[in-house]
């Protein structure tokens, strides 16, 4: 491949990789695709693995000194490498495998520029560690501009539940407070993430461990921050080794009343 992308920007970098793996998300739908199991349920099918080579083909090219942490092949590279990319090729690979199209595809430069681009919505949402905007097909870039006025949160529900019985998200969405407030959505994909940035959804909570350096989440939260969203674990402390999940919220208002309902 020739190093098409050398002389890009961090951001173009990821935009240009997200948009790669979308593409082979969006050629290989509805196949009949094999699967390799990970065990405890959890899976990777071949659409993963394709779309995975074709963001590393892309990172490659413009960031050959770069380090990469892939979801599917693991850590490659160079051991010492100063900077690493944390690759999610396909977002939701159980909603995809099934024939719903409610996936995501996330490129992170570790505390950098970041893309997460949705296959069939024809939308990449980017960072380049600063500003957030969102490109589609045919248009011009467009600031992410969070706020609360859908009401909508999504909630994780998958398993585990490291913070049982403390903590159980099924819990929040039967809390008064909340149906009062909010309407709950659930999904399983770190898309929505990325609508919290841009204005679709007013918060999403998920629990879990730390957060902060994972393929899945990295890019969604580097997203929602660069457009100004408030982000914590469900403790409300800062992301870290000693966080747990991920609160992202549109604004201080939305945070703090999810916050409560969380505590009590």
């Amino acid at each position: 491949m020739t190093n098409s992308y050398a002389s890009s920007d961090d951001a173009a970098v990821a935009t240009a990789g997200a948009r790669a793996g979308a593409d082979v998300v969006r050629a290989m739908y509805g196949r009949r695709l094999d699967r390799v199991d990970k065990g405890a349920g959890d899976f990777a099918t071949a659409a993963d693995i394709e779309a995975e080579k074709a963001i590393l083909g892309v990172i490659r090219a413009a960031r050959p000194e770069d380090a990469v942490l892939g979801e599917e092949g693991g850590r490659q590279g160079a051991v010492g490498a100063v900077r690493q990319w944390l690759v999610d090729p396909l977002c939701g690979t159980l909603n995809y495998a099934v024939g719903n199209m409610l996936v995501a595809v996330n490129v992170a430069l570790r505390d950098g520029a970041a893309a997460v681009a949705d296959p069939f919505g024809g939308e990449v949402f980017c960072t380049d560690g600063e500003t957030a905007w969102v490109r589609r097909d045919g248009a011009d870039d467009a600031p992410l501009t969070p706020t609360p006025a859908t009401r909508l949160v999504d909630v994780n529900l998958d398993p585990p539940f490291p913070s049982a019985p403390g903590f159980r998200a099924v819990d929040l969405l039967a809390h008064p407070e909340f149906v009062g407030r909010f309407r709950p959505r659930v999904v399983s994909t770190t898309l929505a993430l990325a609508w919290v940035a841009a204005g679709k959804r007013a918060a999403y909570v998920t629990d879990g461990g730390d957060v902060s350096g994972s393929v899945h989440f990295a890019a969604g939260i580097a997203v929602c921050r660069a457009a100004g969203c408030v982000v914590t674990g469900i403790d409300g402390a800062p992301l870290g080794e000693a966080g747990r999940g991920l609160v992202v919220a549109a604004d201080d208002e939305t945070h703090g009343l999810l916050m409560s309902m969380i505590k009590r």
